[in-house]
């Protein structure tokens, strides 16, 4: 097992987020992320498989990738925890300061629909 060091995500765009099945089958999906701290903050659509397979199991995988997926770094077991109030409204902010895309999809989306996950090391 690769050591939990989440300096490896500094200056990086995306990461591999692999979340499990019930039959635990892992599906990989490529993500934006920001980091704070030694946590990570992800979001996604809150009907996504990855929100309804976390609600299953908390149980995780991160990995420095591209926006296709394709890993360039080693896996990190982590926890991950689908989050709301003060800490969705942190990681929002995060979130928009890396990415200026987000901002702009902020415009035409609804916040409600959309889910943020905490990740953390397992």
């Amino acid at each position: 097992m690769v050591q939990w060091n989440v300096a490896q995500f500094d200056g990086q765009n995306y990461i591999s987020l692999e979340t499990f099945r019930k039959n635990g089958q892992g599906v990989k999906t490529p993500v934006w992320f920001a980091r704070h701290d030694d946590v990570l903050y992800v979001y996604t659509e809150a009907g996504s498989g990855k929100i309804k397979r976390l609600r299953n199991n908390s149980r995780a995988r991160v990995a420095v990738c591209n926006m296709r997926g394709d890993v360039k770094g080693p896996w990190l077991d982590a926890t991950a925890s689908i989050i709301d109030g003060e800490e969705q409204l942190a990681a929002s902010k995060l979130l928009d300061r890396k990415y200026f895309l987000k901002r702009i999809a902020n415009l035409f989306r609804n916040q409600r629909d959309r889910a943020f996950i905490r990740i953390e090391s397992a």
